[in-house]
């Protein structure tokens, strides 16, 4: 995988861990002023739901990351095809349900990565 590659691998696993960490612990603080099209009222209520989301967001970073340590280039590219393929297709969903925008955080990124990686 080119430097390039890992480089935007890298920087959606670290975008995942933000999400995680933003779901799960400070979904009450910040999720207001980011999902402003939602009521306030709501985001106590939804705590528990946003966290499992949260934690998800932490299992496709912890194997965007985990393909950067393997040694295979050929499983490299696979386990890595995997995840972005999984945060692509997240990011489908969520611009479908959740908020439009969500594409252009989640699913162009994956799918720029996954294009360097055809490349290299």
């Amino acid at each position: 995988m080119s430097y390039a590659a890992m480089i935007l691998v890298f920087l959606i696993g670290l975008l995942h861990l933000y999400i995680m960490w933003f779901e799960m612990f400070a979904w009450t603080t910040r999720g207001p002023k980011i999902f402003t099209m939602l009521p306030k009222e709501l985001f106590e209520p939804t705590k528990g739901l946003a966290a499992n989301q949260g934690l998800y967001n932490g299992f496709l970073a912890a194997g965007l990351f985990w393909s950067l340590l393997i040694s295979d280039s050929v499983w490299q590219l696979y386990v890595a095809t995997f995840f972005l393929a999984c945060v692509a297709i997240a990011g489908i969903y969520g611009a479908a349900t959740a908020a439009r925008k969500i594409i252009y955080v989640q699913t162009l990124p994956a799918t720029l990565a996954m294009g360097a990686m055809v490349f290299s």
